[in-house]
């Protein structure tokens, strides 16, 4: 059973766990399937994409025209995407932004370059979470394969537990989409994917707030 943030008419949003992929063997079956089952549903429809091992709001429409709707709000870059990474290892600067184009590198990777006719946008700041632990807050511009554990290595802050990005190994890959916020048929949304077990307790719901609440 998939946690439901928020049931709409028109969407719902669930807190994927990590490690769920979203989509079977190049289809997207496997969890839009199971999660129509749990709504009560004959379909629901992606309209965005998290990868297998990050956990978070995952936003799914139940009906075409707001499937249409909201991917084109994804498209268009209104929806306001913020994630929450974990590192051990201290950035080359506290926040800022991170701007490149990327390209395949080996094993799967990417790689940021310095070419910048369609480059990868990624804004963040940072606050030291624990001894040998820093939570970064992350905001994607753009929507690119791998922007944020890309952008989080050329930091010289590889994410914990991203080991093909040369992070230290961990129980999980400690990148969240934390939460989404845009407007829909007049109303504003914010919709925020609470943390699993596996994060520090460090990093609770106070810290996080007091964190936001600096910017």
């Amino acid at each position: 059973m998939f946690s439901v943030l928020l049931r709409h008419h028109d969407f719902a949003a669930i807190n994927k766990p990590h490690g769920v992929a979203v989509h079977r063997n190049g289809g997207s079956d496997g969890l839009t399937r199971a999660l129509a089952a749990q709504l009560g549903v004959p379909r629901v429809w992606l309209v965005h994409r998290l990868d297998q091992p990050t956990s978070g709001v995952l936003l799914v429409a139940l009906n075409q025209k707001a499937a249409s709707a909201l991917a084109q709000q994804f498209a268009a870059k209104t929806i306001r995407k913020t994630y929450l990474a974990l590192s051990d290892k201290k950035p080359a600067k506290k926040q800022g932004w991170v701007k490149g184009c990327m390209e395949k590198s080996r094993r799967g990777a990417w790689r940021l370059t310095r070419d910048t006719h369609n480059p990868a946008i990624t804004q963040f700041y940072s606050r030291s979470a624990a001894p040998g632990l820093r939570l970064f807050v992350l905001q994607p511009h753009t929507g690119k394969t791998h922007q944020l554990r890309v952008a989080m290595k050329s930091l010289g802050s590889p994410i914990l537990g991203d080991t093909l990005y040369g992070g230290t190994d961990a129980a999980r890959l400690f990148l969240h989409a934390w939460k989404l916020a845009f407007d829909y048929g007049g109303t504003h949304y914010e919709i925020t994917a609470p943390l699993d077990e596996n994060w520090p307790q460090s990093v609770s719901g106070q810290f996080l707030l007091n964190l936001l609440s600096d910017k």
